[in-house]
């Protein structure tokens, strides 16, 4: 975690903790949540699979939203089952309630769940707050996988 503005623990093991953190503690705090990946996965992804994510939330509470940005690093079995999947999160931006009109309607435009960071800058409102996220996306592209 780079950023002090989203509470997330630092590990989970299992579904049930899994199902405990993104439902159960989430899901209270958050609602209007998007989520995309920013590239898509290859064969080469066929064990690991990293990739910058951009997200898009409002707090129940307050009101409040939350952009951010970060990678996922998938890692998966022979199987094709997931075995492991590490969360970075790198930048996130706080942003009144004002906001969450030009936000959703921003977010709720984009391709789900593949948009390309371009797509992302694509409509992303201007004002001031999203700078942070701006700059990040367009330093994002396709992030090579481990061998």
């Amino acid at each position: 975690m780079k950023s002090d503005a989203i509470s997330f623990p630092n590990s989970a093991k299992g579904l049930s903790a899994l199902e405990d953190i993104l439902v159960r503690r989430f899901g209270l705090d958050y609602e209007n949540v998007f989520t995309f990946c920013l590239s898509r996965p290859s064969e080469a992804n066929r064990f690991h699979f990293p990739c910058h994510w951009l997200v898009g939330m409002s707090a129940r509470g307050d009101g409040q939203i939350r952009v951010g940005c970060g990678r996922y690093d998938w890692h998966f079995g022979k199987d094709g089952r997931v075995e492991k999947l590490a969360i970075a999160i790198d930048c996130m931006t706080v942003l009144p309630a004002a906001e969450l009109s030009a936000s959703m309607i921003w977010l709720s435009s984009l391709p789900y769940p593949w948009c390309s960071p371009d797509q992302a800058i694509d409509g992303m409102p201007t004002t001031e707050g999203y700078a942070e996220i701006a700059n990040y996306l367009k330093l994002a592209g396709p992030i090579a996988p481990e061998r």
